[in-house]
């Protein structure tokens, strides 16, 4: 191996770098975006039995026991509950934002490396063909040692540069599904949540949130 880098000239060491960046930043996600991870499934189902029986205060002690994105989305709804479901609802979507972006870290790192690769290799390759033509301009037999190492620096650094831009690129569209699907679940298991919390508001803090802001605010909900 050492000898293929050595022999592939200068630019593969930024290829092996960017092979040992990708590998790295692939296995963190993959133990960040472990489902179990993200939606603990007891917290999910101690949350909703909590919320059910309208236990406010014991629903937001557990999600402070949890340092799941879900939990975190669900503390910022439970502290807004007194306020009325409209600041509810806007706590959720906006802390959900923020748990998305957190999700998505790293994650476009492989998809610069899947396009930095390949020029890396080719301007390996470029290096290795000035080198043949180098040689090519010598005399004869004395050309032939320089013109096999040009060839050879071409046709090896192209070859690890595409070795790591493929994977690389896999790798990212593999994450990127996967921190979508995740995403998508964490939507879904809001809505549930926050239906439960209008289920269960005081009716006076549904009347004080239904007026003023709240009817341009319905009627955006709405369309």
């Amino acid at each position: 191996m050492l000898d293929l880098i050595s022999r592939g000239g200068v630019f593969m060491y930024p290829i092996v770098l960017c092979s040992i960046a990708a590998c790295g930043v692939f296995l963190e996600r993959m133990w960040a975006l472990r489902r179990s991870r993200v939606i603990p499934p007891d917290f999910m189902e101690h949350i909703e039995t909590l919320l059910q029986k309208n236990k406010i205060p014991e629903a937001v002690f557990l999600c402070k026991g949890y340092s799941a994105p879900i939990a975190k989305v669900f503390l910022s709804g439970l502290k807004k509950w007194q306020g009325g479901f409209w600041l509810v609802k806007e706590a959720v979507e906006e802390r959900g934002s923020r748990e998305a972006r957190i999700l998505e870290k790293n994650v476009g790192i492989l998809s610069t490396i899947a396009n930095l690769s390949p020029l890396l290799g080719l301007l390996g390759t470029v290096s290795g063909m000035i080198k043949i033509f180098n040689a090519l301009s010598l005399q004869a037999t004395a050309a032939t040692a320089p013109l096999a190492a040009g060839i050879a620096e071409a046709l090896i650094t192209t070859a690890a540069g595409l070795c790591v831009a493929i994977p690389a690129l896999v790798c990212y569209r593999f994450l990127r599904e996967r921190v979508n699907s995740i995403i998508s679940d964490m939507e879904e298991s809001s809505i549930k949540i926050v239906e439960l919390i209008e289920r269960h508001q005081p009716t006076g803090k549904i009347i004080a949130g239904a007026g003023g802001t709240g009817n341009h605010r319905a009627d955006c909900h709405e369309v």
